[in-house]
């Protein structure tokens, strides 16, 4: 499975839509273009630069998404029971 899509937080605040070809638009509440930039994906690892020049990281685990303290999950797996 591709790391590519929406990601978001259970309570939906955080939205982060990792694109094809290495952008990513991330929404916070209701802020539909809170973070914006590129990013780069080695096996589980993500590295983000945003467009303002800071950056972060994350890892995929276990079909989760774990960046800056967060837990996101694919938009279409939370109705298969995920939390």
């Amino acid at each position: 499975m591709g790391s590519t899509g929406l990601w978001v937080t259970q309570d939906d605040h955080v939205r982060q839509e990792l694109l094809p070809e290495g952008r990513y638009v991330e929404a916070r509440g209701t802020t539909e273009q809170a973070y914006t930039g590129s990013h780069t994906i080695a096996g589980t690892h993500i590295d983000y630069v945003d467009d303002s020049g800071f950056t972060a990281d994350g890892d995929f685990v276990d079909g989760v998404l774990h960046h800056a303290g967060m837990r996101l999950r694919r938009a279409e797996d939370r109705s298969a029971g995920g939390s």
